[in-house]
């Protein structure tokens, strides 16, 4: 019987942007683990850079996976201690809410799973076609939903950053999730919304196409600076490579596009 295994090659990059002085993202890329994330804070200059810090450092500790359920299991417990490390902050800062959203891939053998909280965002581009795999949790994208508003009023709504959930600000955090099998020349993009506030979805399609993942991330973090970078922008960009086991011997996988 034929195996399926997979090798990765990551790019990352990150910025403060063209108006803000500190750089409240952070991001963790550790393919031997199998976990990708960006995380963005929110709280001003004494709260979000701990908030996203934090999380980074706590799953960085998830080390190597006996199985994709483990492999969640224990991210969802690092991000649990994260959440109780982020509060205790804000109680030592009188209770001043801080926190930080979270986007992350997780993958074992030809297994992944996408989870976030807030409105930085997973992309997974496959057969040449991108598509949000992540949905914003943000008031706007409640209104969207329900119908509220039409897609251009959501352009300037005036709390349209407004986000509904995040890493450190309740109890307990929830996590969406999807999941899904690896297919040979899969691209993951992580992203916080430095990103998405400038770029349309077409541009980053385009950008990723026929470039590495640094040479991606360098390039989108170019053009949103060229548009002026409001806010700090961070990429994680994974290129997925197939390799199949015939006979004892490795080969090239096509599986997909």
């Amino acid at each position: 019987m034929n195996a399926l295994q997979f090798r990765f090659e990551t790019g990352a990059a990150t910025h403060e942007g063209c108006v803000r002085t500190l750089n409240e993202d952070r991001y963790l890329a550790q393919p031997e683990s199998g976990v990708w994330l960006v995380a963005d804070g929110m709280g001003g200059h004494w709260g979000g850079d701990y908030a996203a810090m934090s999380i980074v450092e706590h799953v960085g500790s998830v080390g190597r996976a006996a199985s994709a359920p483990d492999l969640q299991a224990r991210f969802e417990d690092r991000i649990a201690r994260a959440n109780g490390a982020i509060q205790e902050q804000s109680a030592r800062n009188d209770g001043v809410t801080i926190g930080a959203t979270v986007a992350a891939l997780l993958v074992h053998e030809a297994h992944f799973a996408c989870l976030w909280a807030g409105d930085s965002r997973v992309y997974l581009m496959r057969d040449g076609r991108l598509a949000q795999v992540s949905r914003d949790h943000t008031e706007v994208q409640e209104l969207l939903d329900s119908g509220a508003i039409t897609a251009e009023q959501a352009e300037t709504w005036p709390r349209r950053n407004v986000i509904t959930r995040a890493v450190g600000v309740h109890d307990h955090v929830r996590l969406d999730q999807v999941v899904g099998e690896l297919r040979d020349r899969d691209v993951f993009l992580l992203c916080s919304d430095g990103l998405t506030g400038h770029l349309e979805d077409a541009e980053i399609r385009d950008t990723l196409a026929g470039r590495g993942p640094q040479a991606a991330c360098d390039r989108l973090v170019e053009m949103t600076l060229e548009r002026g970078a409001t806010d700090n922008v961070t990429i994680v960009v994974v290129r997925c490579a197939g390799k199949t086991l015939v006979n004892g011997v490795w080969n090239a996988a096509r599986v997909g596009g």
